[in-house]
């Protein structure tokens, strides 16, 4: 009877201190990874999802496939409060619109790259990864001698092959912090309440060109201008973060 006494003994022992060191693991991790959150993006992907959180600034990116008609209003309202963004445009988009291209440059914002086709690069090969990007870079080079480093996969979709080969051709990876979902949801309202809500140093804030965006867009301005935030590049705003 000792000898199975000692045993049961051993076994809840054995399982107890698993268990704790199970718990320590856990605890750990979890202790990593949200400290990398509060000043890198996504150190182990190589993914940007926000600046240095240390920071007040926040960026608004734009990625424009269409909506070129609302471009002018934004433009204008970004002039106007003199801030400066980021535009990740789209190569099919950026060959038939080649005058709108040259003044979003005249005005002084960051172009960056979204990809020529609107492609999901998840679902797509390492050479055509690579050539969505290369051929958006030509052409952008082409049109208005700008060297694009930066690219926003369409619809927020990549995996590793897509990071790796921007990566080979010195471009980093965009995502975002928070989407205000501008193009689905026309209300003019509800994409300024995402655009602010919860609102801390390091965003990065999805946008599209819609009638509702140039709506809100001074209203957003203001707001964060209000409390103390630094409107900028998304270069700028990364620019501290570890990748």
């Amino acid at each position: 009877m000792k000898r199975i006494h000692f045993g049961v003994i051993n076994f809840r022992k054995y399982w107890s201190n698993v268990l704790i060191g199970a718990m320590i693991v856990v605890v750990g991790l979890v202790a990593f990874l949200g400290g990398a959150g509060v000043f890198t993006s996504s150190a182990v992907s190589g993914v940007y999802y926000n600046g240095d959180r240390n920071s007040k600034n926040v960026s608004l990116m734009i990625n424009v496939y269409w909506g070129t008609e609302y471009l002018d209003d934004m433009l204008a309202t970004l002039k106007a409060n003199e801030v400066k963004t980021t535009f990740f445009v789209g190569g099919t988009w950026a060959v038939i619109n080649e005058d709108m291209l040259k003044k979003i440059k005249e005005d002084g914002h960051e172009i960056a790259n979204h990809g020529y086709h609107h492609k999901d690069h998840d679902k797509i090969s390492e050479q055509e990864n690579l050539n969505e990007i290369s051929n958006t870079h030509k052409i952008v080079k082409e049109l208005i001698d700008v060297e694009m480093n930066l690219f926003a996969p369409p619809s927020g979709a990549y995996n590793k092959v897509t990071v790796e080969a921007a990566q080979n051709m010195g471009y980093k990876t965009i995502m975002w912090t928070r989407d205000t979902i501008d193009w689905r949801d026309h209300d003019t309202n509800l994409i300024y309440n995402r655009a602010i809500k919860k609102a801390s140093g390091g965003d990065l804030i999805l946008m599209h060109p819609t009638k509702n965006t140039a709506e809100a867009l001074p209203k957003i301005i203001d707001w964060f201008k209000d409390n103390g935030f630094n409107l900028t590049t998304v270069s700028q705003n990364i620019g501290g973060t570890i990748d």
